[in-house]
């Protein structure tokens, strides 16, 4: 039987037979779908990649604020388009491993604190002008520039000075830093001419596709760039396209009537359905996405730390983990790290506690609702989530008052704005890259607010520290100042749920992102 199938799903591949039809002899046979689908998928890569056609995706995370300009990438549209038209310094692989990109070779000096990028010969723009080192450098100097506004700064901050010499660029750190290399895989920081100190958002990288349309909120599109450095390992279609679809059902209607290829963030409540489409295959993974409530620790009434004890204590995470992600995450503990960290250590479950949470509340000495704002486009549910949240507080006597806000302009009026509101993080790929980002007091993205010298100093001395058994201790003490004093408060990880179409080939399941690390449209193809 499985000679049969196999033999079928190659001639599925070649374009002999249709997938229909595969299918129909595979149900007929016992096979599962499951099964028949990997099979489909195995002879697809085994024939190649198929060249042609325009690949579109339906994505939610898209804004009419959206700026092409790499520094200020937040959202999910953003970033998986500039995976198609951004070419990175490096990057991670699935497995977890460093692929060198525009930088061909990277060394440092036996202390860790000065790193040397070989850039690749042969890297063209899409203008046509050469990537040289002095793109780097100058790539690096403007993510490292407080006016940027860059999503890195948090930790290109590390860097004390960045020097561009023939075909090198060299980094002097201000401290040793055994993850730089990792750091630099950082979605923003898309290789620019001079940086993009000169346009900042034209567009123009040295990734697999050059961009033709841009219209913020609506849809992007691009064309498959002839000179692109790695030829055939990308950009497999003739075009790709982004639709902006930020309606959950909008979406899964476009991907059941085939007017888009693939779509981003099910919501676990309709994946079961979605299964039973014709055609259609659910891509999930567990990563180090998460799912939160954030608190502006230096804003009343979020100031005080028995304030948000209290609504730590009284958000029922397993209540809202089994209804909400239902069974497609795993609880979360008030900090950002999970078992998709290699330094991860266990903390002490915190559980719901409606007698602690009152206790807290009474002590903070705060009278009167507290404002949660929440949108539809902040996570899967998140509307949901927050309903949950204000039942279980109202358990402990506090009093939630749950504001739904706009998804377009979401990101901009509200995230990293208003002191209470719910978010989402997709990650990072190390814990090092993860606190500076979003918890070192000079970062732009710290959205609670946490600002704190000594929590600054630990995050400076777990980067520097090569000692394995010591780092892995600061970053248990750095976890348990955040869950216990800081304003995260972080019911569930989620995991990662996409969905593709019929025809769509080349999937490879990636857990540090969404949308295969948000190289999907890049990547993948069309079957004939």
């Amino acid at each position: 039987m499985s000679n049969e199938l196999e033999f079928l799903s190659r001639h599925v591949a070649s374009g002999k037979l249709s997938r229909r039809d595969f299918l129909g002899r595979a149900a007929a046979l016992g096979v599962t779908a499951t099964f028949a689908n990997s099979l489909l998928s195995s002879a697809a890569r085994a024939a190649g990649p198929v060249k042609g056609g325009t690949l579109k995706a339906g994505l939610v995370g898209g804004e009419s604020t959206n700026s092409l300009d790499p520094a200020l990438m937040m959202t999910q549209v953003p970033f998986a388009f500039g995976k198609c038209w951004g070419e990175m310094i490096v990057e991670l692989s699935p497995d977890g491993k460093l692929e060198n990109r525009i930088a061909e070779e990277i060394g440092s000096s036996d202390d860790g604190k000065v790193w040397t990028l070989k850039i690749r010969d042969g890297v063209e723009f899409h203008n046509g002008k050469t990537v040289t080192a002095e793109d780097v450098a100058a790539t690096l100097e403007r993510h490292s520039d407080e006016k940027s506004k860059s999503g890195a700064l948090g930790y290109m901050k590390g860097i004390e000075s960045i020097k561009a010499s023939g075909k090198e660029v060299v980094l002097t750190l201000k401290e040793a830093n055994a993850d730089l290399p990792y750091l630099l895989s950082d979605y923003h920081l898309i290789v620019q001419p001079n940086g993009g100190k000169d346009k900042p958002d034209a567009g123009i990288g040295a990734g697999p596709y050059k961009i033709v349309t841009n219209e913020p909120g609506v849809r992007h599109g691009a064309e498959r760039f002839a000179n692109y450095w790695q030829g055939d390992k990308m950009g497999h279609a003739d075009q790709i396209e982004v639709i902006v679809i930020n309606d959950a059902t909008a979406r899964t209607s476009a991907l059941q009537g085939g007017q888009v290829n693939m779509i981003n963030r099910v919501e676990p409540k309709i994946v079961d359905l979605i299964k039973r489409l014709p055609g259609v295959t659910i891509r999930n993974h567990a990563g180090p996405g998460h799912y939160v409530f954030i608190m502006h620790c230096n804003t009343a009434p979020f100031d005080n730390n028995d304030l948000r004890m209290a609504l730590k204590l009284a958000i029922d995470r397993e209540e809202m983990l089994d209804k909400i992600l239902r069974g497609y995450g795993s609880l979360g503990n008030d900090f950002p790290i999970n078992a998709s960290y290699p330094l991860f250590t266990e903390i002490e479950q915190r559980k719901y506690d409606p007698d602690k949470a009152k206790f807290h509340y009474k002590k903070s000495g705060h009278d009167g609702a507290v404002l949660l704002r929440t949108s539809d486009v902040a996570f899967p549910g998140a509307v949901d989530a927050s309903q949950l949240f204000q039942q279980s507080a109202a358990k402990a006597g506090i009093t939630l008052e749950i504001k739904r806000e706009p998804g377009d302009g979401y990101w901009h009026e509200v995230w990293n704005k208003q002191p209470f509101s719910a978010s989402y993080w997709g990650g990072r790929s190390t814990q090092d890259q993860m606190y500076s980002t979003a918890y070192l007091s000079t970062a732009d993205w710290n959205d609670t607010r946490f600002k704190r010298p000594d929590f600054d100093k630990m995050v400076l001395a777990a980067r520097a520290e090569l000692d394995e058994a010591k780092r892995k201790q600061m970053y248990h003490d750095m976890a348990v100042m955040v869950r216990d004093e800081g304003g995260l408060i972080l019911p569930m990880f989620n995991q990662f749920i996409d969905a593709t179409g019929a025809k769509v080939a080349g999937w490879v399941d990636d857990p540090h992102q969404e949308l295969m690390n948000g190289y999907a449209l890049a990547k993948c193809w069309l079957e004939a």
